[in-house]
This record gives C-alpha cells, structure tokens and sequence, in this order.
C-alpha cells in the first residue's frame, strides 16, 4: 500500500508538469504570435489586482518627515540653551562629563530606535553627534562651560569631531545623519555672539560637509550648509563688532572679507573637482548661491566701510568667476554650468560700473559691457551670455533716457550694439517642442535698436515733428534690414510705422499746423512708396 501510494504521487507530479510545460508552450506560442501573455490564473486568495498609483498622504509625510526633522532641531536647541545658561554651576569634570553624556545618551537611543524604524532612529543620532559637537564647542567658547582657554586646542578638537561625524556618517551610507548632525551644528553655533572662532568652526564643518559632496556626491547636505555658512555670515554682519572686538576697522573688514574668500573657494573647488558627476540643476544652484553669498555680503560690507573700494571688490569677484569659467571648460563640465559662470562674470562687471561712473560715463560703461557680453557669447556659444549682454544693454537704454548730455552720441552706440551683438543666432527655451522651442533671439535685439533709433532721432526732431521722426526711424530699420538681410528688423520697422501712422490720424491732423501737416503727409508718402519698392524688387528677385 505504500509503495501504491508512492506512485500515485508520482503520477500527480508528472501531471502537474505537464500542465505547467503546456501552459509554457502556449504562452510562447502567443508571444511569437505577437500576442501579450495573460498571466496564469489564480486561486482567488492570491490572485493579483491592479495595483493603484500610489498617492502621498500629505498629513503622513508631515507626520513622519517634517516633525521628526523639527523635533530634533528644537530638541538640540533646547539642550544647548540648558547647557550656556545651568552648566555654570557645576564642576569642571562635571560640565564635560554632564554635556557628553547626553550625547551619548542620545546618540544610543537612535541607534536603538533605528532597529525597527530606521529612518527615525537615525534622525535622532545625528542629534546626538551634533550635541557632541556643540559641547565641544562650547569648551572654549560658552562661558559657563569654559575649561579650554587655548583656541588651538579647541579647533583642534572640533576638526577631529567633525572627521569623526564625516567618517561615522560615510560608513553608515546615510545622508540623513550626516545632514541633521551637520546642520545642528552649523545652527548651534549660531546661539550665542558670533565670533571669529565662531566662523572657524562653521567653516570645518563646512568642509565636512563637501566631503559628501566629492566622495559621495550628495547633494543636500552641501548645499543646506553653503546656506548656513553664510547665514552665520549674516548675523556677525548685523552684530558688527563681536569678530575682533577693540581691532581697526580696516583688520576686521580683511578679515571678514578673508572668511568670503575661503567659502567661495571651498564650495567653487568642491564642485570643480569633479562637475560631470553632478545633477546640472544641484551645480547650477551651487554656483548661483556661492555668487549671491560672496557678492551681496562682501558688497555690504565693503560699502560700510568705504564706498570707493566697491568697484575694486566687484571686480575681482568677476575675475574670480571668469576663472571659474575657464576651470569648469578645462574640467568638461556641463556646458550650462561654465555659461552660468560666464553670465555671472558679466552680471558683477555690470553691478561694479554705478560704483565707480556715473551719467554719460556709466551708460557708455553699460553698453561696452553688454556689447563685449554678446560678442563673446559668440565665441563660446553661450545663449546665457549673450541674453545677459542684451539685458545690460536694455538697462542702459533705460539710463540713457535720463541723461541728456551726450545722449545722441550714447543712442548711436546703443543701436550699432544692438546690431553687432544680434549677429548671432537664437536662443533655446527648454521644455517647448520645436519649433517653438527656438525664440528668435533677434527679435531682442532688433526691438532694442528700433527703440534706441527711435529715441535717436526723435531726440532731432523739433517738438511739432515727432511723428515725422519715428517715420524716420521706420525708414532706417527698414534699411538696417533689408541690408543684413534679417526679417525682424523690417517687423520692428513695421511696428514703428504702424505707431507713427496711428499719432499722425490721431494727434496730429487736429494740432500739427497746414505747413507741417503738408511736409509730413508728402514725406511719409514717398517713404512708404519707396519701401514697398523696395519689398516688391526684393520679391521678384526671389521669384
């Protein structure tokens, strides 16, 4: 009976084989077919259903994300406020011991809460590291808790507690530890009055923060402490005085200026080293806050000092952003970042030439500016660069309406740069399919010069033949067109025509008196006879 019941499962076995071969054969037989195979059926317990699009629960994600992030933060805060204002009274053993002991203490919780909730747990040992680190800190730098009175010592300690929180979070793969310790203790530091050290001490933490950056390639963490850093900046610039108390005004503006320099070096070489291995939009957001950091605070505080050293500051950061430039196309970098450096060369040189000229000498700066922009945009195919050339020289059109002396001379140089910067090419708008994907750069540039013309020579018409001088002005773009062969300066020719006929209906049929009204009516009619000449032999020379 055994032996019968051994081979009646046997027999079952066999035929469940032969089954799963058919049910094989004839799913192959519909893929050659052409046929999308219908998955086997099922029992109904385990059969599968459509899964739904998963959709965010946003009471969830703030549940679980935002207010473990916040409660770290106002849990550490709290902390170190216990630890500036009650340490005082304990023992000098006792501040040190007491202060890292509640590290740890929390520190090992989160490893026991990361057991079953990994991220949470996490969340909280980075609070217990960026506690350690503020107690380090606060060695030297609290006084309730001072027991280190040599600053070397202490720099000494936090460097090697921020390569321990660097090695600890590299190790453990985590962003989200290296994030929270780092960037409690960029905050914390913040607590008190902001002194050199203070900045010091920012700024190792800083560079452990663009390890991530090099190594790991992680981007958050960096650019949450660029933020910092020079946030930290700000707050020593508003408390002026606490850096180098009882020091020169000139030492303290060096060294305020010496702590910029090194930020924007450490951040520009981070992310040159090796800028192929990082998103385009995390590069281009580097470099734009690095320049917004460096520029606007050194700005500010060179100018509380003296005004005549602004040009001299803005100058050099463009310089510095033109190597930057250099570096990235020497490094293949991503085409877009070295254009945003060149841009941002162009824009600071822009921002430089109100600090050292002013009326007819800053507009002629202006336009020598953005002409020089869009012409070596050219050269390096930069669309960024040439649309930042074009903008500075709508600015100085705009200033150029204010300035009257030397304000033909300036209107014609606008025009002839206007011209000579549009000799270019278009630009590119991503996200849009072609061909709406290329807006005609020209068009910038011919509405530019149909402007300037158009204030040029109205600026010598006398005040009854306005009107008859934007007909003029029509009449040169439309020559301006027709000679380089480009559409949309006949348009803006056009559209300037259009606007003198509407004003001579309008306006000056009823005020124009019998003797102007004659020349103008004779000579708008041979200008427009000669312009639809003009398009006529053009069109049958095509034909």
């Amino acid at each position: 009976m055994a032996d019968e019941g051994d081979g009646q499962d046997l027999r079952d076995t066999v035929k469940r084989l032969e089954a799963t071969v058919s049910a094989l054969e004839a799913r192959l037989a519909k893929l050659e077919a052409g046929e999308s195979p219908r998955p086997a059926a099922m029992p109904p317990a385990v059969a599968p259903t459509a899964a739904a699009p998963e959709q965010r629960d946003l009471e969830a994600h703030v549940g679980t994300y935002w207010l473990s992030r916040l409660g770290i933060v106002a849990l550490i805060i709290g902390i170190a406020y216990l630890i500036t204002y009650h340490f005082g009274e304990l023992g000098v053993l006792a501040r040190v011991g007491a202060g890292y002991l509640l590290s740890a203490g929390l520190g090992a919780f989160g490893l026991w809460l990361a057991r079953r909730h990994q991220l949470f747990g996490r969340i909280v040992f980075g609070g217990g590291l960026a506690l350690a680190y503020f107690v380090t800190y606060a060695l030297h730098f609290i006084p309730a808790v001072r027991v280190i009175d040599s600053e070397v010592l202490a720099l000494v300690l936090l460097a090697g507690f921020v390569v321990a929180i660097v090695t600890i979070a590299h190790r453990m793969q985590s962003e989200t530890v290296a994030g929270i310790a780092l960037f409690l203790g960029l905050h914390t530091g913040m607590l008190s009055d902001i002194t050199a050290f203070t900045l010091l001490s920012t700024t190792l933490l800083a560079a452990g923060a663009l390890f991530f950056l090099v190594r790991n390639r992680w981007v958050i963490v960096p650019l949450s402490s660029l933020v910092a850093v020079y946030s930290t900046h700000v707050v020593w610039a508003v408390r002026t005085g606490h850096m180098a108390p009882g020091a020169p005004e000139s030492d303290r503006l060096f060294l305020s200026l010496s702590f910029l320099a090194l930020y924007f070096l450490l951040f520009s070489v981070a992310l040159l080293v090796r800028p192929r291995d990082l998103p385009v939009r995390a590069s281009l957001a580097f470099t734009l806050l690095n320049w917004v950091g460096l520029t606007s605070l050194g700005a500010y505080e060179v100018s509380q000092e003296q005004d005549s050293r602004l040009f001299g500051f803005l100058l050099v950061v463009a310089v510095a952003h033109g190597v930057g430039a250099a570096v990235s196309r020497l490094q293949r970098a991503p085409a877009a970042l070295t254009h945003a450096y060149l841009a941002l060369t162009a824009v600071t040189f822009a921002l430089a030439m109100p600090a050292r000229y002013e009326d007819v000498a800053l507009v002629a700066a202006w336009t020598v500016t953005g002409l020089v922009a869009g012409l070596a945009a050219r050269g390096v195919e930069s669309p960024v660069l040439r649309g930042v050339g074009v903008l500075i020289l709508y600015v100085a059109l705009g200033a150029c309406e204010w300035e009257t002396p030397g304000r033909l001379t300036l209107l014609t140089g606008l025009v002839v740069a206007f011209v000579l910067v549009e000799r270019g090419g278009t630009v590119r708008v991503a996200g849009l399919p072609a061909p709406e994907a290329r807006v005609p750069f020209t068009a910038l540039c011919a509405a530019g010069a149909g402007l300037a013309l158009v204030a040029l020579v109205g600026a010598r018409m006398p005040g009854g033949l306005v009107t008859l001088g934007w007909v003029i002005a029509a009449f040169l773009l439309f020559g301006v067109g027709f000679a380089v062969r480009e559409r949309w300066y006949r348009l803006a020719a056009l559209a300037v025509l259009g606007l003198a006929l509407g004003r001579l209906v309008l306006v000056d049929v009823a005020k124009l008196p019998p003797d102007q009204r004659v020349l103008t009516f004779i000579l708008l009619g041979v200008m427009l006879l000669l312009v639809s000449f003009t398009y006529t032999r053009v069109r049958d020379r095509r034909g």
